[in-house]
């Protein structure tokens, strides 16, 4: 070093301040003035300390809690920068019902976000699950974070959730986000309430985990096709009438019943409702075997003929006892809706509402919870009479299960599915390609983000540093943090948010 007379002044560079020189009478470069105390302090031994005032004094209304350091270290005296905004890795489910190879959309999310992934196109890849599932904890991508699963850190960083989610769900995030890609049916079935749940868990634990409630969400990724809730009693009637093996299985008595229950008030058609689908869901097994290879037969000589199957559903029968042949659940497309969605469509399955989901890729969201109550189109554990006891038998059309997402009045780009639940709402943020900087903006909620569409470099204060967002990049952000979007593809970006907003 030349310390001649004449030599320029030595300097230290801070990152985010300028250079700067020391010069006789000034603060000497090693150490920072407290705005708050006037006191001098030391800088920390790191390069890449950000702030014009770093540490501050302990008494200081602008001091955090721990020095904050773009390279994760630690500040004289203080705790590792606190990281409330990372990246995660979330476990796939391989179930057999799942769209085989790089047909899912799950497959393209994963080996879109991890170049290292392998895909077998021999395999199924059903669900994406983002949270903290016992069996599907996330996974951290920061190698600074002690913890290694999202569920671990949020157990040790409650205050993460926000205030109101912390003391309204015990400390625990409240919802699992989900991407599924059906290839085949799902089995027919049903969710409980809380008390039935709290019940059913006490009672039968090895087939309801859990005492929990289980309201769920689905938004279409791509076409997706779904059965959910019961016809319109007008709808069933017809089917009564023009489907013989139908009736036949139902049987005269309450098929009449039914038909004579249309002018009746509401509980009048729920009681005879309830009649006709609990005969059809107890009828024996040889009974209701050897009436589906009748329709089936029918049909697929009326199909071979050229006829219109439509008013037998010919088409969906066909293809559900393709996969589940001789199951009770074939019977199942004559009492409930066929519900079909278009991309960013979608519908709630609240308690009780019976349903099923056929075929496409679709966004998930629910309660966090096991609790399922099935009762065809599966080979898992059937419960027939608590299906029977606990399904709403209010019928109305497939058009009122579509549930339509409010555009929001403070930022045009985002789109709210609010359901009537307090457990969790999902945000669609569409930003289009003239946008170049985008604000995921803060709420006092903990949030799971999840790309679908576009890239960008993301930066928040509450992650040190920048993180690169690609179509199936998963994103945790603490309560009270916010993200800024830096734009990079063509096409804008398409964006999913999980939260919870009390």
């Amino acid at each position: 070093m030349n310390n001649s007379p004449g030599a320029t002044p030595p300097t230290r560079t801070l990152t985010g301040g300028p250079r700067e020189p020391t010069t006789p009478g000034s603060t000497p470069s090693s150490v920072r003035r407290c705005r708050a105390s006037g006191r001098e302090l030391p800088l920390p031994a790191c390069p890449g300390w950000e702030g014009a005032c770093p540490p501050l004094h302990p008494g200081s209304p602008l001091a955090r809690p721990a020095g904050r350091c773009r390279l994760g270290k630690r500040a004289p005296g203080g705790a590792m920068a606190e990281l409330r905004v990372f990246p995660l890795s979330c476990v796939v489910q391989k179930y057999a019902w799942g769209k085989i190879g790089l047909d899912s959309e799950v497959a393209k999310l994963l080996a879109s976000s991890d170049p290292l992934a392998q895909i077998d196109p021999d395999k199924p890849y059903a669900e994406l699950w983002m949270g903290t599932h016992p069996r599907g904890d996330a996974i951290i991508l920061d190698n600074r974070i002690p913890q290694k699963t999202l569920g671990q850190w949020i157990a040790d960083n409650p205050g993460c959730l926000g205030s109101k989610v912390k003391e309204t769900f015990q400390g625990q995030l409240p919802f699992l986000f989900k991407v599924l890609s059906v290839n085949t049916a799902l089995s027919i079935q049903a969710h409980p309430n809380k008390e039935l749940a709290g019940k059913l868990h006490a009672q039968f634990p090895e087939h309801y985990p859990d005492a929990n409630h289980k309201p769920e969400m689905a938004i279409a990724l791509t076409p997706f096709q779904g059965m959910c809730g019961f016809r319109p009693v007008e709808e069933i009637v017809a089917f009564l009438q023009e489907v013989p093996e139908f009736r036949a299985l139902i049987g005269n008595v309450a098929a009449e019943q039914l038909e004579r229950s249309v002018c009746n008030d509401p509980r009048g058609v729920s009681a005879a409702l309830r009649v006709c689908f609990t005969r059809m869901m107890k009828s024996e097994k040889k009974v209701f075997v050897d009436q589906l290879n009748m329709l089936v037969k029918r049909i697929s000589q009326e199909v071979a003929a050229g006829k219109d199957t439509s008013g037998s559903s010919g088409k969906l029968l066909l293809q559900l006892h393709s996969q589940f042949p001789g199951d009770i659940g074939c019977f199942a497309i004559y009492f409930l809706n066929l519900v079909m969605l278009q991309p960013g469509e979608s519908m709630f399955l609240g308690a009780n509402e019976p349903h099923a989901y056929l075929y496409g890729d679709c966004i998930e969201c629910m309660a966090c919870s096991d609790n399922t109550v099935r009762a065809g189109l599966t080979p898992k554990f059937i419960d027939v009479l608590t299906l029977c006891e606990m399904l709403n038998y209010t019928p109305a059309p497939s058009s009122s299960k579509v549930f339509a997402p409010t555009q929001s009045r403070l930022d045009p780009c985002v789109y709210l599915y609010d359901p009537p639940v307090p457990d969790f709402t999902v945000m669609k943020i569409e930003i289009p390609s003239s946008i170049k900087l985008y604000l995921i903006s803060a709420i006092d909620s903990a949030s799971i983000l999840l790309v679908i569409q576009g890239t960008a470099v993301g930066t928040s204060t509450a992650a040190i540093s920048e993180m690169t967002l690609r179509r199936g990049s998963v994103l945790f952000i603490s309560a009270n943090e916010s993200v800024s979007l830096h734009l990079s593809s063509l096409d804008g970006m398409l964006l999913f948010r999980a939260c919870c907003l009390l």
